[in-house]
C-alpha cells in the first residue's frame, strides 16, 4: 500500500484495468487508504488458450454477457490481504464500512461513463477477519473460498540453504538433488533495468507462454510492466533471468515487502521447463535468497499448490465476497461460482523430518 507501489499500478496497469485510490478522512486528516480496480473482462480471453471446447466457449459467452464489468476492492495482481490500511484513529469496523460507501461512489462514477458494474468483489481476506463483514451492508454478498495462499515460513535456525536441506527428509532432499542436477548448464543472473529493457520482447513472450496456459485470466500485463517496476522500486524489485548459451529461457520476479518476500510474475519456455525442472529450481532459488537475506516469510501465492507444498510452503485459507448487480442472478451465486471456479484437488506434502 506504499505510494511507490500504488504509483506503479497507475502507470503500468493492464490495458483492461483502471485503478481507483480511496482515501478515508476524519476531521480532514487521512486515516485510511484502500484500492479498487475496475476490470473489463470482455477485452481479454479470460479462459486462456489451454482448453478449446464447447464448454469453454459457453463460459466465455457467459463471461462477456453477464460478468464482463467487474469492480474489485483489493489488489487483483497480488495474493493476500492487500485491500486496506488504517491508522489507529479509526476502528477497522468503521474503516470497512466507509470502504463500502466508497465502493458505491465508484460504481456511480463508472455508470456515468456507461460502465455498469456486473460483479463487485472484495478480494483476499484472512478467515480470522470474516466477522468484520457480518454487517447489513455485506449481507447480500456471497462468501467464497478459492485456492489458498501458499506461504513459506523461514525458521530462525536456518542461516543458509544447507540448514534448510538438513531439515528435509530423504525423499525431498533427493528431489532437491535431482532438480539441481537437471539445472546444470543454466546460468542465473539478476538483471538491471537496462537488461530488462534490452530483453523486453523475449520477456513478454516467456510471460505469455505461462499466462495464456492458465485456466483463468482477468488481465495480461502491459509490455512495460517490469520496466516501470524496476524504475520505481529499484533494488526492492528483483528480476532474475535464466539463460542457456546466452539465450533467456525463463525469469522470475520478487518484491521486497518488509520482512516478507512476495513472489511476483514469472515466465519460461515450456520445453526447458520440463527438461530442466526450471520452475522447481526457481522455487529453491527463492528459498535460498530469502534465507541468506534473513527474511521471515516467502509469499508464494496461489496456483501450483502441490509443488510449492513439496518445498515446504503451507496453505493459508483466504476468503472473498462477491455480489452480482442482478438480484436473481445473485441468488444463484453459490452454484454459478462453483461452475466457473471448480474446486481443485491437490495433496498437501510435508517435506520436513
Amino acid at each position: 500500500m506504499s505510494k511507490d507501489y500504488l504509483s506503479i499500478l497507475e502507470k503500468s496497469a493492464p490495458e483492461n484495468m483502471e485503478c481507483y485510490f480511496i482515501g478515508i478522512f476524519k476531521d480532514n486528516l487521512l486515516v485510511g487508504i484502500s484500492l479498487a480496480q475496475y476490470i473489463n473482462l470482455s477485452q481479454v480471453n479470460s479462459l486462456g488458450d489451454r482448453d478449446h471446447c464447447f464448454k469453454t466457449a459457453i463460459k466465455n459467452f457467459l463471461f462477456k454477457r453477464f460478468i464482463s464489468n467487474v469492480l474489485i476492492i483489493g489488489n487483483n495482481m497480488l495474493t493476500g490481504q492487500n485491500c486496506f490500511c488504517f491508522s489507529d484513529t479509526i476502528t477497522i469496523e468503521d474503516g470497512i464500512a466507509t470502504i463500502h460507501n466508497a465502493t458505491d461512489a465508484i460504481k456511480k462514477q463508472l455508470k456515468i461513463q456507461n460502465k455498469k458494474i456486473h460483479l463487485t468483489v472484495y478480494k483476499d481476506f484472512l478467515t480470522t477477519n470474516s466477522t468484520l463483514f457480518k454487517t447489513p451492508n455485506y449481507k447480500p454478498y456471497y462468501h467464497f473460498n478459492t485456492q489458498p495462499n501458499m506461504v513459506f515460513n523461514i525458521k530462525e535456525s536456518w542461516h543458509s540453504m544447507d540448514d534448510y536441506l538438513g531439515d528435509l527428509n530423504k525423499k525431498y532432499r533427493d528431489q532437491y538433488k535431482r532438480a539441481r542436477k537437471k539445472a546444470i548448464g543454466i546460468e542465473k543472473r539478476k538483471l538491471s533495468l537496462e537488461e530488462i529493457q534490452k530483453l523486453h520482447y523475449k520477456i513478454n513472450e516467456l510471460y505469455l507462454n505461462v499466462a495464456q496456459n492458465a485456466p483463468f485470466n482477468t488481465f495480461y500485463l502491459s509490455e512495460n510492466h517490469f520496466e516501470v517496476f524496476k524504475k520505481k522500486l529499484h533494488d526492492n524489485f528483483l528480476f532474475y533471468g535464466y539463460f542457456i548459451d546466452q539465450e533467456l529461457i525463463g525469469f522470475n520476479t520478487l518484491i521486497k515487502n518488509g520482512k516478507d518476500i512476495d513472489t511476483y510474475f514469472l515466465g519460461y519456455d515450456e520445453g526447458f521447463q520440463r527438461e530442466k525442472m526450471l520452475y522447481l529450481n526457481m522455487l529453491y532459488d527463492m528459498i535460498g535468497y530469502s534465507i541468506n537475506k534473513k527474511y521471515k516469510r516467502i509469499i508464494f501465492a496461489r496456483t501450483a499448490l502441490e509443488i510449492k507444498s513439496s518445498v515446504g510452503a503451507l496453505p493459508i485459507e483466504m476468503f472473498g465476497l462477491i455480489k452480482h448487480k442482478n438480484y436473481f442472478v445473485n441468488l444463484l451465486m453459490a452454484k454459478s461460482f462453483a461452475y466457473f471456479e471448480p474446486k481443485i484437488e491437490w495433496k498437501e506434502r510435508n517435506p520436513f523430518k
